[in-house]
């Protein structure tokens, strides 16, 4: 279609030299100061604006050159087939001509190379459909010596299409053989038990049923395959020349960044049942206390939607329809109007209408518990720094941690404990904020810019006549998943030496992201039919700890490093794709407490640890994952097979059965409860319990005793 497009749109697409390419200037998509008819599509709009953001605002914006071109290439190349099951080495090669010129395309809004990888994933998607019924559909024997490569770095492309086949038949024989394993482990346990209830199968029969299993769930592999559309593969594309700039820039469609807010806010406004799918058939699954659906209280757990229908408009059926798209029809603003019909269990359909309202993702938010271990010690979850992203008067966590802390000092606690493991970060100003309820008035955080500017952000400063909140003995934990906020929040403790960092290292994401809603570089009319176009966020600044080291790459390590599992294993930001480097800027100016001494705490601790049973089994754990991690390959035949599978097994029950309560680490949520909302107290007592296995929170409560107070 013909679109009215400004000079200054024109003018800034691009301006080559020797390959070098660089954006030209500042990009004001809203200025018109006068028109040209271009022949131009929604796709060519978005590209263009998506990489005017880029160019503008990220931390190190990258020359249009060959090597983009192949880091977009591989990166494409690597998400089209991740396993290397679809595509054959030739149909690989024959897309090799666009390694280096892709960079030139994206300039030129030239889709032939996403249309021709676009086409041949399509097609081989069809093509092994067809190919998992027809193996499917025949016996599988499981006598002859063959083995599959699970790993896919290991793997390679096939070198023909026979070869291709073969490699899914054994794919697909993998997956029969581990669930007739699955399947004789269970009846050979029934027979131990001499359940007499049970109804010994014969292997025919044990065959059959695998391979049923196995082709259902490979046929709703294929269905969600084919339900991905054009829309969003070229989506994927575009975010291959993102993700080039760095791994946490990303282009997000409206409704991923809608669901992105949603997370980060901890709510969402819809009627509050939690739904689930089989067969095609949407179930609710459980209905939130308190919600719209609570309220209303024809809505129960077991029922089935049938159809949805907005107010008094035509009902939509949503049998075999996505799940996603069916929950989108749910949901809607606060104080509209949804009318459900049901299928209720006894049969019988009733047309149910709720108003909407906002509800909370209870998940999302700060919870604590009182620790009774000799003294009364305080616990602290926080899963995500979350704040109000949406702008709907969502919670702030560093408000809530307040209160929770409020509530701890109430019960007399003699110290605490933040447990920050995999939380993945959030809003940086909630760090920030959080740091002053720890006594720190000072610099949090340094962000520099990409002109090289540096800041500091302070945290608030307490007046003379108001007490710090907590001054008492505080530890944080942390783990490879603790990343972004939570290393700001773990470094500043560590920097300031408030208190004790323990775990093991942090993943090391040092980087800020900022969003820009692409829709507001199309603010004049011509632009409006190709609205909502979604929106970009771009890495802008970087993080650094005010001693003046990146937490970036190297994250944070802890002052007390704890045995892990996954000690052996490479895993946090390193690991990613096109990371940005690590370095180092001139330090803050700030004051630390000095009133640990960390050398003592630290030998304790090592005392404690070489005598604990469990921790002697965590890092025994640790060389047994490295060495699974490594092999990789698995026999394909029975015999074989189930005796790795059994030893696998027996390793892992060895580690279940050591998971027992600490003796006398008692643990009480500190939670009220309506008498009615029995689910949550059921949650909230398994969430309890759990925590009076966690030998790390069990360390991190030894090392409180360690501490001495020194206000």
């Amino acid at each position: 279609m013909y679109k009215k497009i400004s000079n200054d749109f024109m003018l800034n697409l691009s301006c080559m030299t020797n390959k070098k390419i660089y954006f030209a200037g500042i990009i004001s998509l809203g200025i018109l100061c006068s028109f040209v008819y271009y022949k131009i599509s929604k796709n060519d709009i978005l590209l263009n604006v998506v990489q005017t953001a880029l160019t503008q605002s990220h931390y190190t914006p990258l020359l249009y050159n060959d090597s983009l071109s192949d880091k977009i290439y591989k990166l494409h190349m690597k998400r089209l087939d991740y396993y290397k099951k679809f595509l054959t080495q030739p149909q690989v090669d024959s897309l090799k001509g666009y390694q280096y010129k892709l960079d030139e395309a994206f300039l030129n809004s030239n889709f032939d190379f996403f249309n021709l990888s676009n086409q041949m994933i399509t097609r081989s998607i069809t093509e092994k459909d067809a190919w998992v019924k027809e193996i499917l559909a025949q016996p599988i024997s499981f006598n002859n010596d063959e083995y599959y490569e699970t790993d896919r770095d290991k793997s390679q492309y096939a070198k023909t299409n026979e070869a291709c086949k073969d490699l899914w038949r054994k794919m697909l024989k993998y997956q029969v053989l581990a669930k007739v394993d699955e399947i004789l482990t269970n009846q050979e346990k029934l027979k131990e038990k001499k359940d007499t209830a049970y109804k010994v199968k014969i292997y025919d029969s044990i065959e059959v049923d695998a391979r049923r299993k196995v082709l259902k769930s490979n046929k709703d592999w294929f269905k969600r395959l084919q339900k991905i559309t054009l829309k969003e593969r070229l989506n994927g594309y575009i975010n291959a020349l993102v993700n080039s700039f760095d791994p946490h820039s990303e282009y997000m469609a409206p409704k991923e960044k809608k669901q992105f807010d949603q997370t980060m806010s901890g709510q969402f406004e819809g009627i509050g049942a939690k739904l689930n799918v089989k067969d095609g058939i949407i179930k609710i699954n459980e209905i939130i206390i308190g919600s719209p659906s609570h309220k209303q209280g024809e809505l129960k757990a077991g029922d089935e939607i049938h159809k949805v229908a907005q107010a008094d408009k035509e009902p939509v059926d949503v049998i075999n329809m996505d799940l996603d798209e069916a929950i989108e029809l749910i949901r809607g603003k606060k104080g509209s109007e949804v009318r459900l019909t049901v299928k209720r269990p006894d049969g019988t359909f009733k047309v149910i209408p709720i108003i909407r309202d906002v509800i909370e993702i209870e998940e999302t938010f700060v919870k604590s518990a009182t620790i009774q271990y000799g003294k009364k010690y305080g616990y602290i979850y926080l899963p995500v720094f979350y704040s109000d992203f949406t702008k709907n008067g969502a919670r702030h966590c560093s408000n809530d941690m307040r209160i929770e802390i409020e509530k701890l000092k109430q019960k007399n606690i003699e110290g605490l404990v933040v447990d920050l493991r995999d939380n993945g970060g959030g809003s940086l100003q909630e760090v920030v904020d959080m740091m002053s309820l720890f006594g720190s008035s000072g610099p949090v955080v340094q962000v520099k810019s990409k002109d090289g500017s540096i800041r500091s952000l302070l945290s608030k400063p307490k007046s003379d006549n108001t007490p710090t909140l907590w001054n008492g003995p505080l530890a944080l934990l942390i783990n490879h998943g603790s990343a972004s906020a939570s290393e700001i929040l773990a470094a500043a403790v560590q920097d300031y030496k408030r208190g004790i960092i323990l775990g093991t290292p942090s993943f090391g994401k040092g980087t800020v992201q900022v969003f820009f809603e692409l829709d507001n570089y199309l603010t004049d009319t011509p632009y409006d039919t190709v609205k909502p176009i979604g929106a970009i966020k771009v890495t802008n600044q970087k993080f650094y700890r005010i001693s003046g080291k990146a937490t970036q790459l190297k994250g944070v390590t802890p002052d007390i490093n704890l045995p892990d599992p996954y000690e052996m294993i490479d895993i946090g930001e390193k690991q990613m794709d096109y990371p940005l480097k690590w370095d180092v800027i001139t330090p803050a100016t700030y004051t630390t407490f000095n009133t640990i001494n960390y050398a003592q705490v630290a030998a304790n601790s090592k005392k404690r640890i070489a005598k604990s049973i469990e921790f002697k089994r965590i890092s025994k754990l640790a060389i047994e994952i490295k060495s699974k991690k490594d092999d990789t390959k698995y026999s394909l035949n029975m015999d074989m097979f189930r005796k790795k599978m059994k030893a696998l097994a027996d390793q892992s029950k060895e580690y279940t059965d050591a998971e027992k309560e600490i003796k006398n680490l008692l643990i009480e949520p500190n939670t009220s409860f309506t008498i009615e909302d029995t689910v949550r107290q059921n949650k909230e007592k398994k969430w309890a319990k759990n925590l009076q296995k966690d030998q790390y929170l069990f360390e991190a409560v030894n090392i409180l005793q360690d501490l001495k107070n020194k206000k």
